[in-house]
């Protein structure tokens, strides 16, 4: 499905989760309220979802003089991918972890954490910053901010319908709030799992193909699923709608995300970059930076 008509499905389906929630709330009248603060959402979050993304995990962007491998490095795969360079910026987390946002590559950005960069050699580092550049590239990033933003403001909606009269305009009563509030974020999480699994598989494909080794991205990807298992990011768990952002899932205390992952299973992911490593051999050409 084109990325377009995909923003689209998305946006359309978090609208309609708005309304029910909105009907459950203060029927019809509650419904075209919520219908309104929906459009003013997603023009918000359009415009600066990206912004709150960062903004929300502290992040500080960085130039060749505070951060000169890192932004020397990120130009240099920008070149290789014919995208304009992006804003870059750095978390200060020990988790390695990494996104991209931004809602179209005139207006990306790039985060990576001080984990990151400081438990992956610099090939590692470079093949997940690749990764980021193919979403930036795929026009991936604004599907991913939008999602992150909706999906966390239908969890407070929901909550809003169960203390704020919900149970009124719902034909199961308390039950049928209570089941709302559990439900709707699920369905959000749900939407988010449908669109980002295949998203991150062409991510993979086209940031080994911008990097030139797929295997710098494979064992990073393995790197960061480990370190991930062991180290909180206490923003990311606050914040659980932002987690489809990352290149790993930084979630790891809630044992639903397992189930409701936004993330293919990273064994196949690797398989997949070895796969390709394999297709062009031992002595394929590695496109330099740096």
């Amino acid at each position: 499905m084109a990325n377009g008509l995909r923003t689209g499905v998305l946006i359309a389906a978090m609208t309609a989760l708005f309304l029910g929630i909105g009907y459950l709330i203060g029927g019809l009248g509650g419904a075209a309220i919520a219908f309104v603060i929906a459009l003013c959402m997603n023009a918000f979050a359009y415009w600066n979802s990206d912004k709150m993304v960062l903004r929300m995990y502290g992040a500080r962007q960085v130039d060749e003089a505070s951060a000169p491998d890192l932004v020397k490095m990120v130009k240099q795969l920008a070149e290789n991918a014919d995208l304009p360079m992006p804003k870059v910026f750095v978390i200060d987390n020990d988790q390695p972890n990494a996104f991209a946002t931004g809602r179209n590559p005139e207006n990306a950005a790039v985060a990576a954490t001080t984990g990151l960069l400081s438990r992956l050699t610099p090939q590692e580092v470079a093949g997940v910053m690749a990764h980021e550049l193919a979403h930036v590239k795929n026009r991936d990033t604004l599907t991913m901010t939008i999602t992150a933003t909706l999906a966390g403001a239908i969890s407070m909606l929901a909550n809003f319908a169960l203390f704020f009269g919900g149970s009124r305009n719902n034909p199961l009563g308390i039950i049928g709030a209570i089941a709302l509030m559990i439900l709707a974020p699920l369905a959000a999480a749900l939407v988010q799992m449908a669109i980002s699994r295949a998203r991150e598989y062409e991510a993979d494909k086209m940031g080994a193909e911008i990097c030139g080794r797929p295997l710098w991205l494979a064992s990073a990807l393995e790197k960061i699923e480990g370190f991930a298992s062991r180290i909180d990011n206490n923003v990311a768990e606050r914040n659980p709608a932002s987690a489809s952002l990352f290149i790993i899932n930084p979630l790891h205390t809630q044992k639903s995300d397992a189930l409701f992952s936004t993330h293919p299973n990273t064994a196949n992911r690797v398989a997949a970059l070895r796969a390709m490593a394999g297709e062009t051999g031992p002595g394929e050409k590695a496109r330099p930076w740096g």
